[in-house]
C-alpha cells in the first residue's frame, strides 16, 4: 500500500492572526474536497498569546502587553513567538483514523521521534497533553487542536531557540509549576540558531514521517493563502 502523501508548506515568520484564517480556509477546502492532499504548515509567530476554549482567565498574569487572541482549538493558554516551530497539520483523519485520542497521540510520538533524533530524549506526561523532557519533567511542546467533520487544524508549538521568559506572562497550558524548556537549552549546542533550527525542521518532518506513515513533499507557500 502506498504511503499518504502530505505537502509541507515552510512559510517562515506569519503573523498569528493571518496563519489563523489561513488554516482555517485551508481545512474549509479540505473539508469540501478543492484541496486534494493534506497539507503541513510550518512556521514562527511574531509574540502572541493564544486562549484555547479552556483557558482561564487567571492563567494570564497580570497587564499584558501582547496580542491576546481566542481560538477554537482545545486546551488553555500558550505563548507563541520568534524561535518556535509551529506546525499546522490540515490532515483528512478519514484517510488514517478517526479517533481524535489516537490523532494526539501520534502528533506527540511525531515529536518524541524527532527531538530523539536531536538527542533529546522526550515522553508524554500522564493526564496531559504534549512532550515533556524525560527525567527533568520540563514542557518542551505544546498541542491543541480542532477537528471539524474529521479535519484537523491547529496543532503543536515546539521551543527551539524561543525565549521562555514570556511564558512568565501566563501559566502555560493552565499547569500551574510547569517548566517550559527547548532544544536550544537542552542541547546547548554553540551552533548558529538558523543551523538548529533548519536541524529541528528537517527531524520533525522525519519524526511525522514516520508517526503517520506519510510521504513528505515540499508545496508551494501560496497554496490558498488568503
Amino acid at each position: 500500500m502506498t504511503a499518504r502523501a502530505v505537502d509541507v508548506i515552510e512559510a517562515g515568520l506569519v503573523p498569528y492572526d493571518e496563519a489563523l484564517e489561513w488554516q482555517r480556509s485551508l481545512a474549509a477546502a479540505r473539508i469540501d474536497g478543492r484541496l486534494a492532499r493534506d497539507v503541513i504548515l510550518l512556521l514562527e509567530h511574531p509574540p502572541v498569546v493564544t486562549l484555547g476554549r479552556n483557558a482561564r482567565a487567571g492563567h494570564v498574569l497580570g497587564p499584558c502587553d501582547l496580542p491576546v487572541v481566542e481560538v477554537e482549538r482545545g486546551g488553555d493558554v500558550t505563548f507563541h513567538g520568534p524561535g518556535q516551530l509551529v506546525g499546522y497539520p490540515i490532515l483528512d483523519l478519514g484517510g488514517y483514523r478517526r479517533d481524535l485520542h489516537w490523532y494526539l497521540r501520534t502528533l506527540e510520538q511525531a515529536l518524541i521521534d524527532a527531538l530523539a533524533q536531536l538527542d533529546i530524549p522526550a515522553e508524554r506526561r500522564p493526564g496531559y497533553t504534549g512532550v515533556w523532557t524525560s527525567g527533568g519533567g520540563r514542557k518542551i511542546a505544546s498541542i491543541g487542536v480542532h477537528v471539524k467533520q474529521w479535519v484537523t487544524w491547529h496543532g503543536f508549538a515546539l521551543n527551539v531557540t524561543t525565549d521562555l521568559s514570556h511564558f512568565e506572562r501566563i501559566v502555560p497550558c493552565g499547569i500551574p509549576g510547569v517548566a517550559m524548556t527547548s532544544i536550544q537549552q537542552e542541547t546547548r549546542k554553540r551552533k548558529g540558531e538558523r543551523d538548529l533550527w533548519e536541524q529541528t525542521v528537517q527531524a520533525v518532518i522525519r519524526g511525522f514521517t514516520k508517526a503517520f506513515d506519510v510521504t513528505i513533499t515540499p508545496s508551494r507557500e501560496g497554496i490558498l493563502h488568503p
